[in-house]
């Protein structure tokens, strides 16, 4: 009787085992059919954001995004050495301003030492590279090789932004291996709104001046600006034709299949970029002015949303809409 009895239990579990195996078969084809759910390790998401104009606005307008599907955002201002560095670290999740290939001497060996993911390119069509006044041009220089030649006029110096920048490294660079006869030129760090400063002021009264430019920028537009050639073994090919991309911590797509999807579909656009950055240099914060133009454009959800949920466990697009009323 009692071999009976253990016999029976023992082909019950064996039955409950097959069961729940089935039940975990079953969810894993269910989830290999591409379904995502909201099984987020963490439902803070950490950004690094520089001081530039155009990453304060997609990062901006990326968090309000995130925060009306139910997560929580961070983000801190870091320099951009460190903020890859916190990538790698795992102190940081995302970052969304990686610039290719300028940024190309610090991605590189972390990238082929897996310890960053260039996650997606967010933004085609920028640009990065030296630049002067117009005026500047129309008088002879529009090449790297034409600003040593007037180095009196530009007082031997080349403005670029916050110290530790790429752009100042490859600057530098060039004034340490005397390319384009630079050797005796000076770096001048400072920031995004003092080198704009120093522009504003020096073409007042068309004095001369070379310094770092990119676009998307208000800069193109408040200023009469061209962009040099000759700068590819710096800067790229194309007067600093660029990309832009997404850089994630090793692992993060994996831990959070829902973020992983929404930053797959997340795609920039000059013009969204260029609209949002107006607003900041008109005095909006970058919060507000990533507001109206999500308001003014709310069809860019469609695709940034699509196969993604709210942390509720909605689809994310009406839960957006609804909590943006938009």
């Amino acid at each position: 009787m009692v071999l009976k009895t253990g016999k029976m239990l023992f082909t019950v579990l064996l039955l409950l085992f097959f069961i729940a195996g089935f039940a975990m078969a079953e969810g894993k084809q269910e989830s290999a059919a591409g379904d995502v759910m909201v099984s987020d390790a963490d439902l803070v998401v950490d950004f690094a954001e520089v001081q530039w104009t155009d990453i304060n606005s997609t990062t901006a307008v990326t968090r309000i995004v995130l925060e009306a599907m139910g997560y929580e955002t961070t983000s801190k201002i870091v320099s951009v050495p460190i903020a890859f560095q916190a990538v790698s670290t795992g102190d940081i999740d995302v970052f969304l301003g990686d610039w290719e290939p300028s940024m190309r001497s610090i991605t590189k060996p972390l990238l082929e030492e897996g310890e960053i993911i260039d996650y997606k390119t967010n933004l085609t069509g920028a640009k990065y590279t030296l630049a002067v006044p117009q005026y500047v041009a129309d008088a002879g220089v529009t090449s790297f090789k034409d600003i040593a030649r007037h180095a009196e006029k530009f007082n031997h110096r080349i403005y670029g932004i916050e110290p530790g920048n790429d752009g100042n490294l490859l600057i530098q660079k060039m004034i340490d291996n005397d390319a384009f006869g630079l050797g005796d030129f000076e770096l001048i760090e400072s920031s995004e709104a003092g080198m704009l400063a120093e522009v504003q002021a020096v073409t007042k009264d068309e004095e001369w001046i070379v310094f770092l430019g990119w676009a998307p920028h208000p800069m193109n537009t408040v200023h009469d600006i061209e962009y040099l050639a000759d700068g590819d073994d710096y800067f790229g090919p194309d007067f600093g034709a660029a990309t832009v991309h997404t850089i994630t911590r090793v692992g993060y797509a994996e831990e959070n299949p829902n973020l992983a999807r929404f930053f797959k579909n997340l795609q920039f656009t000059l013009d969204l970029e260029g609209e949002i950055m107006k607003d900041i240099a008109d005095g909006m914060t970058a919060t507000n002015a990533a507001e109206k133009w999500l308001k003014k454009n709310p069809f860019i959800l469609n695709d940034w949303l699509e196969g993604v949920k709210a942390v509720d466990g909605r689809d994310a697009l009406p839960a957006v809409r609804e909590n943006l009323n938009i």
